[in-house]
């Protein structure tokens, strides 16, 4: 898994109707010293996260898994917020 941040959520008009229902995050990938990493992208959300949140996302097929309606494309899926790292300043 990785960690990011929410940034934002996204609406689409039309959407793969696997994907109905599903809430579309806008999460900043974050490197180990939780500093921004590369462009943000769009993940599915299947904890309820909101803008601020850290969260741990999954790519890949364990993206499409996670959901309830697992024959989906999804290419990122929010698994669990962070409450709290170890050794975090």
């Amino acid at each position: 898994m990785k960690i990011g941040k929410v940034i934002g959520s996204v609406v689409a008009t039309t959407i793969d109707e696997s994907l109905e229902g599903v809430t579309l995050l806008l999460v900043q990938p974050l490197a180990d010293d939780l500093t921004a990493k590369g462009d943000p992208l769009v993940a599915c959300d299947c904890v309820q996260a909101g803008p601020g949140d850290r969260v741990l996302y999954e790519g890949g097929r364990e993206a499409a898994v996670a959901l309830t309606n697992w024959y989906n494309p999804s290419d990122a899926t929010v698994m669990a917020i962070i409450d709290s790292l170890d050794g975090e300043s």
